[in-house]
């Protein structure tokens, strides 16, 4: 068995505090009945597994902890399964999202960078034929973020622009090719001249340089940057329009800009994640209209810290799936 790990918070060299090992270490918390072993047959490296290496949300107490979010597999029974990695508590009987003593695999209990992964069995998804599962892999957390951001909290129509802030990443991605299915006008940004062509051939109507002046005003904004963008998100915005911020990779301290959000009554939407039926939702959305995740590379589990060091350099476009 191999098994990917954080050994240790490291702030300031993530990469130093990732493990590939041959075996899993012990959970330091058992996970509770209804949990059953999926067999992982992919998996998918997100910036979340970056962030718990640099021990954001993830305490030294936890650690040796086994890394990954994504995965699909196979559930005891042999069904193709993916798992959704949002963990509420049993108690919990509101949308998973909003439960706040929620976690993600890989927080409290041990991720799916391993041949096997434990999981409540209400969090398995049936796994369309139509999609491999690599493909499947990629969908619970990037593809599922940008997907609840545009269907349940951005309120867009088709025919609607939307403007994607940094094209490149999971999300990104995600967001172009979802934006393009669903019927809205996509526009991105960039700093990177080859990451905007990228985006063109994602299906993306128009690239644009961080920061440029917009042909006209959107009538949303998907916004996972933050400082870096946050004031040209605003200013992108018509009267009355949406941001719906998912993530903050610049920085989480921008000038709110207040008298431009009341005067033009715009809306500022959180988006976090989504719900098990918002991933079903999708997987039926991508085996039934063909739009697929763009995987960047597939790599053997055993070599994951080339995938990180790859992510953290800012090489990849689109996502790394590891295979056990």
């Amino acid at each position: 068995m191999v098994a990917v790990v954080v050994t240790r918070p490291s702030p300031e060299n993530p990469l130093s505090a990732l493990e590939v090992r041959d075996s899993a270490p012990e959970p330091t918390t058992a996970p509770p009945a209804g949990w059953v072993p999926v067999t992982v047959r992919a998996a998918a490296i997100n910036h979340h597994d970056v962030w718990s290496l640099r021990g954001v949300g993830l305490t030294a107490e936890r650690m040796p902890m086994v890394l990954g979010c994504d995965a699909a597999g196979v559930d005891p029974e042999g069904n193709e399964v993916v798992v959704h990695a949002v963990l509420s508590d049993p108690s919990w009987t509101g949308e998973e999202t909003l439960d706040p003593r929620r976690s993600l695999l890989s927080e409290v209990y041990p991720g799916t960078f391993s041949d096997t992964v434990l999981v409540p069995r209400r969090n398995l998804v049936p796994k369309p034929p139509e999609l491999s599962f690599a493909d499947a892999a990629c969908l619970p957390t990037a593809w599922l973020t940008a997907y609840r951001m545009l269907f349940t909290q951005s309120g867009l129509n088709p025919g609607d622009t939307v403007l994607v802030q940094g094209a490149g990443g999971g999300v990104a991605t995600a967001l172009i090719a979802l934006g393009r299915d669903g019927g809205f006008r996509v526009w991105v940004t960039s700093r990177d001249h080859e990451r905007r062509e990228r985006a063109l051939e994602q299906g993306a109507h128009a690239a644009y340089e961080t920061g440029a002046r917009l042909p006209e005003r959107v009538d949303a904004v998907m916004e996972t940057v933050g400082e870096a963008t946050w004031g040209h998100s605003l200013r992108a915005l018509r009267p009355g329009g949406t941001v719906v911020v998912s993530g903050a990779t610049s920085g989480q301290a921008p000038s709110a800009e207040l008298q431009r959000v009341f005067f033009l009554q715009l809306r500022v939407l959180g988006s976090s994640m989504g719900t098990r039926e918002e991933l079903q939702r999708l997987l039926r959305l991508c085996a039934t209209t063909g739009v697929r995740p763009v995987v960047d590379s597939e790599l053997a589990m055993s070599d994951a810290a080339d995938g990180f060091e790859r992510l953290v350099g800012g090489e990849v476009v689109g996502k790394v799936v590891l295979v056990p």
